[in-house]
């Protein structure tokens, strides 16, 4: 299977580690174009390096509309449009889990934003140009926490999942007459960022060992497990395929 993205356009946001880097650097090596945003603009600056200065980076705020407007100008305007937008942006902004009566309206607004809205805020200014071109892949990055209770216990960020799945099948019948597909990924648990591996050192040795028996595979995923997968979707192999959401969590 050659996948080959040459002349295509790709946004993904959150590439300032972990998956959002993988997906973008893959992406990258297979011939597209590269935009990527983050907040943190040291991590992006390393993801600038390790692509050879290959993509386009800019410290965007997925809440900010204005920010994500201004971002996406420059692809829209000077190369065109988006062909590929990746919604990976996301986290649970250092909360934990706690029980729901102890949750602040703000706590569970600001996960639902970081989740949900930016992915719509991206979508949203992104679908314009694919309509005009008449072909685009959206993948939104889900999680195992938006298909069952959230290992981290943190019910703002499940919900907010469990909505990426939803705006998925909504956006993947709504464009899929203009020639735009709509998936997601719902990975489980991968070491990828500095919230991951605080999680996976808070289980101890004997929650990290239960952790991984409870995978079909008995190992932990990679981000170029995730990657891989976003790259089917993106490309004309799952030109079919639409609405869907695959769990790549090794079978649990």
């Amino acid at each position: 299977m050659n996948l080959d993205f040459s002349g295509r356009r790709a946004v993904v946001t959150g590439g300032g580690h972990g998956l959002g880097r993988e997906i973008a650097l893959a992406f990258s090596e297979r011939g597209a174009k590269v935009w990527t945003c983050d907040l943190d603009a040291e991590e992006l600056e390393e993801t600038q390096r390790l692509s050879e200065g290959r993509f386009t980076t800019q410290v965007v705020d997925v809440r900010d509309r204005r920010g994500v407007e201004s971002f996406l100008s420059e692809v829209n305007e000077e190369e065109g449009g988006v062909d590929i937008l990746v919604n990976n942006a996301g986290g649970v902004a250092g909360q934990v889990g706690r029980p729901v009566e102890e949750v602040s309206e703000e706590e569970w607004k600001v996960l639902i934003d970081i989740n949900l809205t930016g992915a719509f805020n991206f979508s949203q200014v992104a679908v314009p140009s694919m309509k005009s071109s008449g072909w685009g892949r959206i993948v939104n990055i889900s999680s195992g926490a938006g298909l069952r209770p959230s290992l981290t216990g943190i019910q703002a960020y499940a919900s907010a999942k469990a909505g990426l799945i939803g705006l998925t099948r909504q956006l993947a019948h709504e464009l899929g007459p203009h020639g735009i597909t709509v998936n997601c990924v719902a990975p489980g648990f991968i070491r990828s960022n500095p919230t991951t591996e605080r999680q996976w050192q808070a289980y101890g040795k004997e929650g990290q060992e239960r952790l991984v028996s409870a995978i079909a595979t008995r190992r932990l995923g990679r981000p170029e497990d995730i990657a891989y997968t976003v790259l089917f979707f993106a490309s004309e192999y799952a030109s079919w395929i639409t609405g869907q959401t695959l769990s790549v969590d090794g079978g649990r």
